[in-house]
């Protein structure tokens, strides 16, 4: 382990009162496993001093490594950024709010030396609002229904904190979509993987950046990037209501020639509304997907960077 490189990947927005203290905490923990190490702050564009608090910490320790992104790309990018100047053996993800606690950094290492190519940290319990918490939920198991493979399925006690080999950032390079979701990405490339239980600690600073419109768009992404299935349900729903339209004509025929019957204009109007309803939804779901692809065959870089330092 004395000779192998190990790469801290840190997405950072909104993170000036904590820099200090977090570059701090992951070296004094990666001093306890190896002296080769980088730490890789990847500044999103934030609206705050971030990025002079990167300066000034990496001109005072060559082992901080600082990216300042030309605007906001968002936290996957980020990582991807990361990993793509890295250079270590391995490589830990985590975010910048030491929710993550750079403690758990000998176990994830421990589980990678016995041959795992990813280490996923599994908290406990999620130390964020009760809101946030069953949305999360909400959003992992539509997630889940949604995609086709068990390998790709994922938990709400999840998130960016881990662990991945040479081998699996190598392969995560390779991966070119426009947007994706970081944990998604592992899931869909395979490789062997073990877990870590850790206590997801409270924020030491601030609020969490993502709003709920920031987190829909989030879960939508995330969708409809990994799962098609959405287009298949959407045909599935308008066979269903095809059916069910074709057996209401029946009954309004047969009541007719026996009793006369007639429906009223009120059935007809909500008969109408919810057609048009699931005929909006349809079209909507295909837009989605339109949307994603006109995205991609653009090819535009994933991100620009505007400034670097000990890069």
């Amino acid at each position: 382990m004395e000779n192998s490189i190990i790469s801290v990947v840190v997405p950072v927005y909104k993170a000036e009162k904590i820099i200090e203290k977090l570059v701090a905490r992951i070296e004094a923990e990666l001093i306890k496993i190896t002296v080769n190490f980088e730490i890789i702050l990847i500044e999103d564009c934030s609206p705050d001093s971030s990025w002079d608090v990167i300066c000034k910490v990496a001109n005072r320790n060559n082992k901080v490594k600082g990216v300042r992104f030309s605007r906001n790309f968002g936290q996957h990018i980020a990582i991807k950024s990361g990993l793509e100047l890295s250079e270590g053996d391995c490589c830990i993800v985590m975010d910048c709010d030491l929710q993550d606690d750079p403690i758990y950094f000998h176990a994830l290492v421990e589980e990678w030396q016995k041959g795992n190519e990813i280490v996923y940290a599994q908290k406990e319990k999620r130390s964020h609002s009760k809101f946030k918490n069953i949305t999360a939920s909400i959003f992992t198991s539509i997630f889940n229904f949604l995609v086709e493979s068990d390998r790709s399925k994922t938990s709400s006690n999840i998130g960016s904190f881990s662990l991945i080999s040479r081998k699996v950032v190598n392969a995560f390079n390779q991966y070119n979509d426009y947007q994706f979701h970081y944990l998604m990405v592992l899931r869909w490339l395979g490789f062997k993987a073990s877990y870590v239980t850790i206590k997801h600690r409270e924020r030491m600073e601030g609020k969490s950046s993502y709003t709920f419109k920031k987190l829909m768009e989030h879960a939508i992404v995330g969708i409809v990037y990994q799962s098609d299935k959405l287009l298949r349900l959407s045909i599935y729903l308008g066979f269903l209501f095809s059916a069910f339209s074709m057996i209401a004509i029946l009954v309004v025929v047969i009541k007719y020639f026996v009793s006369g019957f007639q429906s009223g204009w009120a059935s007809m109007f909500v008969l109408i509304l919810f057609s048009t309803g699931l005929l909006l939804m349809a079209i909507g779901v295909l837009g989605l997907y339109l949307g994603k692809v006109f995205e991609q065959v653009k090819q535009r870089p994933q991100y620009v960077i505007d400034k670097t330092i000990n890069l």
